[in-house]
């Protein structure tokens, strides 16, 4: 409608709802609540961990490593200190005029 608060022409929406949260234990340990993306549809159901790759179970989910945590012999290394280097650079040149 126009004249109505949000800009130019702009049709006024409904209020977004939040998503319904599930408290049932069973539901939430057998299943990956809120994977799912489509509107119809159910939660995708967990796997025995034996049906997983391996390396899934190595990701770091923590906290990002430091540099020297890393062994310098690996690509995860140099990528950190490159990017390290630009972020030391650009704040260096930040009070530079040109």
């Amino acid at each position: 409608a126009k004249g109505a608060k949000g800009g130019k022409g702009s049709v006024v929406s409904e209020a977004l709802k939040d998503p319904e949260v599930c408290t049932d234990p069973v539901r939430l340990t057998t299943h990956a609540m809120g994977v799912n993306i489509y509107k119809a549809g159910q939660d995708v159901a967990l796997k025995p961990d034996a049906e997983y790759p391996e390396w899934l179970f190595q990701v770091n989910v923590g906290p990002p490593k430091k540099l020297e945590e890393l062994d310098p012999e690996t690509r995860e290394y140099w990528r950190l200190l490159r990017k390290l280097n630009i972020w030391r650079h650009n704040r260096l040149s930040k009070g530079r005029k040109l």
